[in-house]
């Protein structure tokens, strides 16, 4: 019995103990995020002033990356906030990029954006350059005012969407005579 026992023990040494070493493959951080959060409800600011508000189900941070980014694969929603806190514009899509060296949004798929006005902006994709303070699209664009609605082929507005224009404009236009 003592034998048994002293063999049984050996047999599970040597299966437990394996000499074979095996190797993790290395993590490219050039392409793997360095950050994946999800349900993110977050402000950022500038220089201690609350600047957006920023909710999306999914955030990965590519801060390694050759041109560093942040990924909402999910999409976004972001407000941005004037000096008094309010919200002076929000747009939402179900895809968003942002390159976080150059600060510029790629939002795609189902864009909407509203201004301050109540004027609202839908289009397949959209751009905002943080640096310039311009937001444009060379896509269709479809703004729905209090009293008409204008498409467009094309479009450039500062960043809170209060001064805009439409490239190839498109629609009935009411003309005071």
């Amino acid at each position: 019995m003592h034998i048994a026992a002293t063999f049984l023990v050996a047999a599970i040494c040597l299966l437990s103990c394996s000499t074979k070493e095996e190797t993790v493959p290395p993590i490219d951080r050039k392409t793997r995020a360095t950050l994946h959060a999800k349900d993110v409800k977050t402000l950022v600011s500038d220089s201690g002033i609350v600047r957006y508000r920023v909710y999306a189900k999914e955030w990965l941070v590519f801060d390694k990356a050759e041109e560093p980014n942040w990924d909402f694969p999910q999409g976004i929603i972001l407000e941005r906030f004037n000096p008094q806190m309010e919200v002076d514009a929000e747009i939402n899509s179900k895809y968003a990029n942002y390159l976080t060296d150059k600060k510029l949004w790629n939002l795609k798929d189902s864009v909407n954006a509203t201004n301050l006005d109540g004027e609202h902006f839908e289009c397949d994709q959209l751009f905002w350059d943080e640096k310039e303070e311009r937001i444009y699209s060379n896509g269709k664009i479809k703004i729905t005012k209090k009293d008409r609605i204008i498409y467009g082929k094309g479009f450039e507005s500062n960043q809170t969407l209060t001064k805009y224009t439409i490239r190839k404009p498109e629609g009935i236009f009411p003309i005071n005579e």
